[in-house]
């Protein structure tokens, strides 16, 4: 099998399939392209969603707890709280395990979000540190939104720039082979990116706005969640490619390893779709906070396609496959 997350397919006839127990107190369950599981509180709904983090080497504790906590904020929640389990092989120090709550202290701090519980342990089991997080909000259930709900008309927004997680994690841990090739200031501020993880404040704007559908950019990309949205929500799109913003940084960084920033991972970017009548007060709250965003494309009836518009080319979004990442990781 291919190195990262298990593809559709396979994630529903391996995964889906044996999991049949239902209880009536679970509004969301596993399903393609959907972030978090809800269950049902009585006046409210629990959010959960847990992730691991194992693509990166640098800033592993920070990068932990954003990427759960974006999962909640995609349903217009914000989290309260995180569950953290960082598993560390034999050789690791002190010193390493320090640094790492260092930082996922630091950013939970930042997010007003609890660390409330988890589980540390040094193991043979792994190779390198490897960290899941489960973070958990709560809302209002009819307040609560999910990835299925995009709708045709609907305007297809995304939050800052495309492959904004992976120049980062790359910018971080091959830092001295990018500096002799790239330049000193193309790193750095490709390493200042992981400084824009978060889209908890997106998030939660949007789900204030009106947003129908919301999704964290994480494996596969830009083009990998756009996919799987459609794919929840039973919708085609067009996606217009020179309305994607990718930085130069970005660029050079993916040249260099020959790799796709549209299938990069992109924690930082919240892709989301909205009636096109509350398009544009989405954009007004977005640019009164400094969050920067733009309008992409459009949700068009599933027999339509799902398309990349690049010039006068059509190119069909396929399934989301391995990230981008691998390719540099383990080149």
């Amino acid at each position: 099998m291919k190195v990262g997350k298990l593809d559709a397919e396979l994630l529903r006839k391996i995964v889906f399939e044996n999991i049949t127990y239902r209880r009536d107190e679970v509004l969301v369950r596993p399903e393609v392209g959907e972030d978090c599981a809800v269950v049902d509180f009585g006046e409210y709904a629990c959010v959960l969603s847990t992730d691991p983090i194992t693509g990166a080497v640098n800033e592993v504790g920070r990068l932990a707890v954003h990427i759960s906590c974006n999962d909640i904020a995609s349903s217009g929640v914000e989290p309260l709280g995180l569950m953290f389990t960082l598993l560390a092989p034999e050789g690791t120090t002190e010193e390493d395990i320090n640094a790492i709550m260092k930082q996922a202290g630091e950013a939970a701090a930042a997010l007003h979000v609890e660390i409330i519980g988890g589980h540390t342990e040094i193991t043979s089991a792994v190779n390198k540190i490897v960290i899941s997080t489960t973070a958990i909000g709560r809302k209002q259930k009819n307040g609560v939104i999910s990835s299925s709900g995009a709708a045709v008309g609907d305007s297809v927004v995304l939050t800052k720039t495309a492959g904004l997680e992976g120049t980062a994690i790359l910018a971080h841990d091959w830092e001295e082979r990018l500096k002799k090739h790239l330049g000193s200031e193309i790193v750095e501020n490709a390493k200042k990116m992981m400084s824009d993880i978060s889209v908890v404040p997106e998030g939660i704007i949007a789900g204030e706005i009106g947003a129908t559908s919301m999704h964290d950019v994480t494996e596969g990309g830009l083009l990998g969640a756009v996919w799987e949205i459609c794919e929840a929500s039973g919708v085609g799109v067009r996606i217009e490619s020179e309305k994607i913003k990718i930085p130069l940084e970005t660029q050079k960084i993916c040249a260099f390893f020959n790799i796709d920033p549209l299938k990069l991972i992109s924690s930082g970017c919240m892709l989301m779709t909205i009636p096109k009548e509350k398009e544009q007060a989405l954009l007004t709250r977005f640019k009164e906070k400094n969050i920067e965003a733009s309008v992409i494309g459009e949700i068009i009836e599933i027999q339509k396609g799902r398309y990349l518009l690049k010039g006068e080319e059509k190119i069909e979004i396929q399934p989301p496959e391995s990230d981008e990442l691998y390719k540099a990781v383990y080149m």
